[in-house]
């Protein structure tokens, strides 16, 4: 069975911004750097680090050779790590220093222990209306998202939500397929250019109670 990668909006990455849940996200995927932090609590390097917490930093990466980008050093005319931002954990000082420990395995950019999951490429908003509480949710999701795990996002505002039947314009959805796929299509750019921004025009799917609570 091919386990599917775990998907984050920008916005859910934006929240962890404490030294003690601490996100970023670079190169399309999502990185927990929180024992990070913790392992190297106190140190100066970390700060970059911190300041940049909830935030995309792809912008400190080569996008070929997906390491940090370097620059020739004006002062001593070999190429070092371009690091405007500062200096952060792993990257070597700029000139040869007896306290400097390399020991540290991969460093935290290229260590896949921090990973966890990949940013969404581009997420929507769509309407999931409670047919048998006529309740009405309006949540974020991720395109790259089948219905199944779009339900999992639910499942905060409806415990039971597994036991419900997903309906777009009367016809069944398939779970295991993506919004698109279920020809449930994204207008919300054409929405937005015709000033049609308001909720009321996104996409309603209808969940119906299959009457069994066994699912949940």
């Amino acid at each position: 069975m091919v386990v599917r990668p775990k998907y984050f909006t920008p916005n859910e990455v934006s929240i962890h911004t404490t030294i003690d849940d601490l996100w970023v996200s670079f190169m399309g995927k999502v990185y927990d750097l929180t024992p990070l932090c913790d392992k190297y609590s106190g140190d100066l390097l970390l700060k970059p680090i911190i300041k940049s917490a909830g935030k995309d930093i792809s912008h400190w990466f080569n996008d070929k050779t997906k390491d940090v980008r370097t620059h020739v050093d004006p002062i001593t005319g070999c190429i070092v790590p371009y690091t405007p931002h500062g200096r952060f954990i792993h990257i070597p000082p700029p000139l040869p220093q007896s306290d400097w420990a390399n020991d540290f395995g991969k460093p935290w950019w290229k260590d896949d222990a921090y990973c966890i999951g990949l940013l969404s490429q581009k997420t929507r908003f769509i309407r999931i209306i409670n047919t048998l509480t006529s309740q009405e949710q309006t949540i974020e999701v991720c395109s790259e998202e089948i219905l199944d795990e779009i339900q999992d996002r639910y499942m905060k505002y409806n415990s039971h939500a597994r036991s419900y039947t997903w309906k777009y314009i009367g016809k069944n959805l398939e779970m295991t397929k993506t919004l698109e796929d279920n020809d449930v299509a994204d207008d919300s750019e054409e929405f937005y250019r015709l000033g049609m921004n308001d909720d009321s025009f996104l996409p309603a799917i209808h969940i119906y109670f299959n009457d069994d609570l066994t699912e949940a």
